[in-house]
């Protein structure tokens, strides 16, 4: 079975233009792990910052060198054609395709927006992105229309991922940054030291600030780091940008969005940038503007270094902290945009000005250049994830649809994380670069070319159940009779509890905690201990608690939020704290305290299958809210919890946060997944057991990479391994502690 795609809408165009079907460029075959391109580089002349009159001498009718492609990677024999408009059902009514700023139309004349893609197809393979519902919620839930937290400058109707990476761009003061992954964006709004209304982005090596040593720890770890925010190496803005400015976030989906600068509200000139995880080059297309490119680190050197391809204008820049960074206009008119450097800070383009501006980091010289060269003039606008299960191998697939000059025939350049490097398959191996930036705390990025990504996850736990499990042995069925009757004993006095009064709690996650607890006990004495007489009276009562929730008779009982499009507690409606069940209402930990509930749902459902039927749409409305297989879901955003680019949870939801988001229970985070595969096994959806195994997959080796860290962990810094685990992990910050 060939796999879904899901989503970042790569099955539906948003471009009003008409989407072309392509395979990816032709590359070159070289040697696993490298990629470069084969021509040199042209001449440039390069200049300082002259006093007291700036100017920028220039190289005009002295474009640089491109780069061809070989033959294709891979060969017809081993691939298959998948068609992602037949492998998603079209969007149901309520659900309504965002409409892209104007500056889209003038500059993704030819958008790859997805016909088909060629990826492996595993024989026998289970597809794990098969939606389990997408109609309406149980009748129990009711709908409320006034959450907490108001949505600000998002222009869209569709299920918000309020758990991703880019909710700074809609959160509070809208400053706060978002993390690509390696760069970091923030709206200036008039911040910094020159009052700047654009967009900056952030890139440092180093400057981390660095907490206490803990001296009872071997080794005498920091406690903390802290990387640096606000540095402003380069920012994207106006002349027409000032106090008046509005930043919107429109087209939000699970691996991108675009924020949107307009002088005021209401603006048809405009700034879009596509905010896509691990983009190559940060992209803003202008729309009637006068460009202002500053740098709050102050420019050293700026170079104007001829064109790459025919209508893209190219400058490289060195700041005063000795970086490089590279920097293409590419005029809808296809005129030279002659940029005077006014300042050590402003370089300054024409007015009235449309087109795309695009800048990255280079630290690999020449041949990092090269390699920006070639990939110049296009940029991705979303991404979209694919996978498969077969037997105990998993692979997916992370899918980037394109924009921009040329966009068919010129090659993607796109960053990878660790955990990315580590599974590629050959094909996705060959097209790396030498291009590596350091990220905040995910260790270095690698620059890839090409717009599909595979990633293969070998011996998958397809035999974990809800048995006892040994490493060496496996799955243990039986055990002796001496420990049979330890349990047994023990169970006598635990299970003369009430399951009913212990999970009558004013907090969903201590109640579902306390569901899935007394469901590991019956079924422990049940199928373990071999008595399921001395756990029926245990097991009726667990029933009667768990239905408290399906009739939403609990203390705070759920609601539907039709702002942002979830199933929330209501503890924090009508004036109550938002933090009341550790932030439930607005969205925090969501796969934590559902996936209890799931977790014992997928017990009670193996101990007594009569139930499932009952109770099914119910404990699905949870699965759909923190874990959706669907792209297309009115009511629910896709896999909220679960991001599939950094391979781990987000358990932040709805709270201005300077960090970004952060997640500090990585067992939780395992556990929701193992809930999934449980009740996909226990209800015989195959795909979402599939999907909890592959989520199981990625989350051994995300984990190993991120936050559980052995002594030779490269991505964190060598003073802070030896702590063995991160209390809490952040975009900006690792803490050995919890909060």
């Amino acid at each position: 079975m060939l796999p879904n795609w899901i989503p970042g809408g790569l099955n539906r165009p948003k471009h009003n233009v008409k989407p072309i079907t392509t395979h990816s460029p032709a590359y070159s075959e070289p040697k696993p792990g490298h990629w470069s391109p084969e021509h040199g580089l042209p001449a440039v002349y390069t200049i300082g910052i002259p006093k007291p009159k700036p100017t920028i001498s220039s190289t005009k009718g002295r474009p640089s060198e491109t780069v061809s492609h070989g033959k294709p990677v891979g060969t017809a024999s081993d691939i298959a054609s998948v068609s992602s408009a037949s492998a998603v059902e079209p969007s149901p009514a309520s659900v309504v395709d965002e409409k892209p700023s104007a500056t889209h139309q003038s500059q993704t004349k030819a958008p790859i927006v997805t016909g088909s893609y060629s990826i492996s197809a595993m024989p026998n393979a289970q597809d794990v992105f098969q939606p389990i519902a997408t109609g309406p919620i149980p009748r129990t839930i009711s709908a409320r229309d006034d959450h907490p937290v108001p949505k600000k400058g998002i222009k869209s109707e569709v299920p918000i991922e309020t758990n991703k990476f880019y909710s700074g761009l809609f959160l509070g003061t809208q400053t706060n940054a978002t993390f690509t992954h390696p760069y970091e964006l923030a709206w200036a709004k008039g911040t910094g030291n020159l009052s700047s209304w654009g967009m900056a982005i952030t890139h440092v090596e180093g400057g981390l600030a660095k907490g206490p040593k803990n001296e009872k720890i071997p080794g005498h770890p920091v406690s903390f780091y802290v990387n640096p925010i606000g540095i402003q190496s380069i920012i994207l803005g106006a002349t027409e940008l000032a106090n008046s400015t509005v930043l919107n976030t429109e087209n939000p989906l699970p691996f991108s969005a675009n924020a949107v600068l307009r002088p005021r509200d209401g603006a048809k000139s405009s700034i879009t940038f596509p905010v896509v995880q691990g983009m190559g080059y940060v992209t803003g297309i202008y729309s009637n503007l006068q460009p202002v490119i500053q740098s709050s680190v102050h420019y050293k050197e700026v170079v104007s270094a001829g064109s790459p391809r025919q209508g893209i204008f190219k400058y490289v820049i060195t700041l005063e902290d000795n970086s490089i960074w590279m920097l293409y206009l590419t005029p809808d008119d296809g005129r030279d945009p002659d940029l005077k450097l006014e300042s050590s800070t402003d370089l300054r383009g024409p007015r009235g000005w449309s087109g795309t501006i695009q800048v990255a980091k280079n630290p690999a010289g020449r041949s990092g250049e090269k390699l920006y060269d070639n990939s110049a003039g296009v940029f991705a606008l979303e991404g979209a994830v694919a996978g498969q299960v077969s037997e105990k191998t998993g692979t997916y697939n992370l899918l980037w649809a394109k924009g921009g000059k040329d966009a068919q025939n010129t090659p993607l350049m796109m960053f990878a994380l660790p955990h990315h490097v580590e599974s590629f398959d050959r094909s996705t191996q060959s097209r790396m670069t030498n291009i590596t930036l350091r990220t905040t705390t995910k260790g270095n990025a690698t620059a890839v070319i090409g717009e599909v990504w595979t990633m293969i996850e070998p011996d998958l736990p397809i035999d974990l159940g809800l048995e006892p499990r040994s490493l060496g042995a496996g799955r243990i069925s039986a055990i002796p009779h001496r420990a049979r009757q330890v349990i047994l004993d023990a169970a006598r006095k635990d299970l003369n509890n009430s399951v009913s009064k212990e999970s009558d709690l004013n907090s969903m996650y201590f109640s579902g905690k306390t569901l899935s607890k007394y469901a590991v006990m019956v079924h422990t004495v049940s199928k373990i201990g071999g008595d399921p007489h001395l756990a029926s009276a245990t097991l009726q009562d667990l029933k009667h608690a768990f239905s408290r929730f399906v009739n939403n008779t609990q203390q705070f009982p759920l609601v539907y939020d039709n702002v942002w499009k979830g199933v929330v507690s209501s503890a924090s409606y009508d004036g109550g704290d938002v933090g009341a069940d550790f932030g439930n209402t607005v969205y925090n930990d969501h796969h934590f305290h559902y996936g209890y509930f799931i977790h014992a749902a997928a017990i009670i459902g193996n101990l007594d299958p009569a139930w499932v039927e009952h109770n099914k749409d119910w404990v699905n409305m949870l699965v759909r809210d923190a874990g959706n297989a669907a792209g297309n879901d009115p009511y629910f955003p896709f896999s909220r919890g679960f991001d599939w680019f950094h391979g781990h949870s987000w358990a932040k939801g709805l709270f201005e946060s300077f960090d970004g988001k952060d997640q500090e229970s990585s067992s939780e985070d395992t556990m929701f997944a193992y809930a999934l595969k449980m009740w996909g096994k226990t209800v015989g959806d195959a795909s979402m057991e599939a999907r909890g195994n592959l989520m199981l997959g990625i989350l051994r080796r995300t984990l190993h990479n991120y936050f559980l860290l052995e002594s030779d962990n490269k991505n964190h810094p060598a003073d802070f391994i030896a702590n063995k685990v991160t209390g809490i992990v952040s975009p900006i910050l690792s803490h050995s502690r919890c909060h």
